[in-house]
């Protein structure tokens, strides 16, 4: 598996997002994601994953039904 570059994922979602806030911390005892957060609040989860040689990054978040009535 290649190296996962976090630096770079994170740089991307901050520009993506528009956000200087944007921080990926690592899981424990998990090599292959980290958790996303935006200051101190949990947004979601990024995997690698590598298929055929090619590197993606998938961007998991969760929206919670509590959370729309805002």
């Amino acid at each position: 598996m290649a190296q996962p570059e976090w630096k770079l994922v994170e740089r991307h979602l901050n520009r993506v997002f528009r956000s200087r806030d944007i921080l990926l911390k690592k899981r424990q005892n998990v090599e292959d994601s980290q958790e996303v957060y935006m200051g101190p609040e949990f947004l979601g989860t990024v995997y690698i994953d590598e298929d055929e040689g090619e590197t993606s990054y998938i961007f998991e978040m969760a929206i919670l039904d509590i959370d729309l009535a805002d």
